[in-house]
């Protein structure tokens, strides 16, 4: 049995069952991949994956089981490989971030600049996609950490921490007839066709759940995974806008104007998710204490411990006092 048999069928379940699709993210043949796989199947005398024809089906119930325990011994391989690093030199290595547009955007710029000039010899990648996308890229220990709004919490094995807590503001054109209203309603909002977020994006969850307390219905016309994209759509007269507060900025948004929203919503928390089970160097340590200062490394372990949803809420409200607002 070797490594690289593993991280193949691990591969190949990941990208779907395709064996081109895994040849390819593995920089390697895909007549090389169904070979290494038939020979570790052959070696443990079961079937991985099921066949029909050339092309493979489903995993097995056997297979299932192996790959479970590959996707543990491989992440122990890199725990192993990060210590040596770690030893080696404490300063030197890779972080990489999975997380939405607006995270990327709007909280992370300082939080990377003093990390850099803290960290130049570490190199930073970061990826965005949805919540999901970004919570199983975690999951499966493609990125370092998962910064998010929504989804991580979907996923046990992943560790939790809350980091801030932010809130909405309703975005405008010059002159709309909402900016003469003197306290803002949901009432008056459902009035207007609203431009917001895509279902499971940046608290979308939240707004929805808002307007359905109210037994109002939103007219939602136009969604997007981007601010900046609501933004554009608000200024062509699609809609009112309903997005993340942090993204508005005064300066560059001319033409436009933001309505405080923080009393018709619930607030919503981002959290930095990372696989339970990995070794966190040094630096990724110092990187999370700078996006949330108040996380220690005695909160980091609680969060690893912390696996029901009773035991995240109990950690959540213990840290709620020490959450910042952005």
């Amino acid at each position: 049995m070797k490594l690289n048999q593993l991280r193949y069928i691990c591969e190949v379940a990941r990208r779907g069952l395709k064996v081109s699709a895994a040849a390819e993210a593995l920089y390697t043949s895909q007549p090389g991949v169904s070979k290494q796989i038939r020979m570790l199947e052959d070696e443990l005398g079961v079937q991985i994956f099921a066949r029909s024809g050339k092309h493979l089906s489903h995993i097995t119930p056997a297979g299932k089981a192996v790959l479970e325990e590959a996707q543990k011994l491989l992440g122990q391989v890199q725990n192993i490989r990060s210590i040596a690093a770690e030893h080696k030199d404490e300063n030197r290595g890779s972080l990489s971030i999975a997380t939405t547009h607006t995270q990327a955007r709007h909280a992370l710029p300082h939080v990377v600049a003093r990390f850099r000039e803290q960290y130049p010899g570490v190199s930073l990648h970061m990826h965005q996609g949805t919540p999901m996308q970004i919570a199983e890229m975690a999951a499966r220990g493609q990125v370092d950490f998962a910064i998010a709004t929504e989804a991580i919490a979907l996923f046990e094995d992943l560790a939790l921490l809350p980091c801030y807590r932010w809130n909405r503001c309703v975005v405008v054109p010059e002159g709309h007839s909402l900016l003469k209203e003197k306290t803002l309603t949901l009432e008056k909002l459902a009035e207007h066709p609203l431009v917001t977020y895509v279902f499971g994006f940046t608290g979308r969850s939240k707004l929805d759940k808002a307007f359905q307390d109210c037994g109002l219905q939103a007219n939602v016309v136009f969604t997007a995974t981007d601010s900046e994209v609501i933004k554009t759509y608000v200024q062509l007269g699609l809609g009112v806008g309903i997005m993340a507060g942090m993204a508005f900025e005064p300066e560059r948004d001319q033409g436009l104007r933001a309505i405080d929203a923080s009393h018709l919503f619930e607030p919503s928390v981002t959290n930095i998710g990372f696989r339970r089970g990995a070794y966190l160097r040094g630096y990724m340590h110092e990187f999370i204490k700078l996006f949330a200062p108040h996380v220690t490394r005695e909160v980091v372990e609680r969060a690893v411990a912390a696996r029901t949803k009773e035991e995240r809420a109990k950690l959540l409200e213990e840290l709620s006092p020490y959450l910042e607002d952005h």
